[in-house]
């Protein structure tokens, strides 16, 4: 399953000739931060699709039928003396 081949050798070589050993850690930070926020943009795309998805589906839904308003009968304000 992760067997090592011919081809991953030449990989690691190569990039070992080009950054060197000294500067390899420092890429591979470098890569974590970048992969981190490129997850962190397309969560906060697929957070404002959420929203839009959700605000569409408020504007969709029918019309709520209007409450007939309550009938009271004025009352008179009692008189204390």
């Amino acid at each position: 399953m992760f067997g090592i081949s011919f081809e991953h050798i030449l990989i690691v070589g190569v990039v070992l000739l080009i950054f060197g050993p000294k500067r390899l850690p420092e890429l591979g930070l470098t890569m974590g931060k970048a992969i981190k926020n490129f997850k962190d943009s397309i969560s906060g795309i697929e957070e404002a699709n959420f929203k839009r998805i959700a605000e569409t589906e408020k504007q969709n839904k029918a019309p709520v039928a209007p409450v007939a308003p309550e009938t009271t009968t004025p009352t008179t304000p009692s008189a204390s003396t």
